[in-house]
């Protein structure tokens, strides 16, 4: 029996949302090293990575455990590489969603630190349509003005994780635009984007989305 309900919608943008619903209770953060649709698992695809190495540049840490490697270590999971970025926190013993624009794990604020987990990626900023762009070029978001694929993380009041990608080629504002419109019912309170282009990759009994068919090193899984 799966945990997520899969959904599949389009935007009035043209952007057609694949959406995997879940509780955050049942995310598992993994390190990985094929492509996700390789995996017997039902997932998206993480963070941002560096392709000749396979470290880690975004921040995966489940309760307090970096996926790959050691606390601390470069490419383990540990930082958001050279800037501070936007890392959701499903802050599991306070039942709390945060947005945490944070280097490294270190810095995050929850109330157990054997109770969590953070996946880095770059602020949605979903209630502040007018200064979500500064922010994220400000996080050095990559290529917000081209058409590519793309994944988001977005959570709502109600505590729903979505976990969500687009194989229609879009820019950032077109993606968070449709996902305002379209996840969530009007309760989305923030997420954030994780990594897009050919890594924007989803998984599960029902969808099989492979980016452009190349390996990852860090997904979002739901177990």
């Amino acid at each position: 029996m799966s945990k997520a309900t899969y959904s599949k919608c389009t935007a009035s943008n043209g952007v057609v949302l694949h959406a995997l619903k879940c509780s955050p209770n049942d995310v598992r953060l993994r390190s990985c090293r094929t492509n996700l649709c390789n995996q017997q698992m039902t997932a998206v695809n993480g963070g941002f990575f560096d392709f000749a190495s396979g470290a880690l540049l975004s921040i995966a840490v489940q309760n307090n455990q970096p996926v790959k490697g050691s606390r601390g270590g470069y490419g383990s999971g540990w930082h958001n590489a050279k800037y501070a970025r936007g890392t959701l926190v499903w802050d599991s013993a306070a039942r709390r969603y945060s947005v945490q624009i944070v280097k490294s794990a270190d810095e995050l604020q929850v109330s157990d630190r054997s109770r969590y987990w953070s996946q880095g990626g770059i602020s949605m900023s979903l209630q502040d349509d007018g200064g979500w762009q500064q922010r994220a070029r400000q996080q050095n978001m990559p290529n917000m003005a081209g058409k590519t694929y793309r994944t988001a993380l977005v959570y709502g009041s109600s505590l729903n994780l979505w976990m969500v990608v687009t194989n229609t080629p879009c820019t950032a504002s077109e993606f968070r635009t449709a996902i305002k419109q379209k996840i969530g019912s009007g309760t989305l309170v923030d997420g954030v984007f994780l990594d897009g282009s050919g890594s924007s990759q989803m998984q599960s009994s029902v969808v099989k989305l492979r980016g452009d068919g190349r390996k990852v090193y860090s997904i979002v899984a739901i177990m």
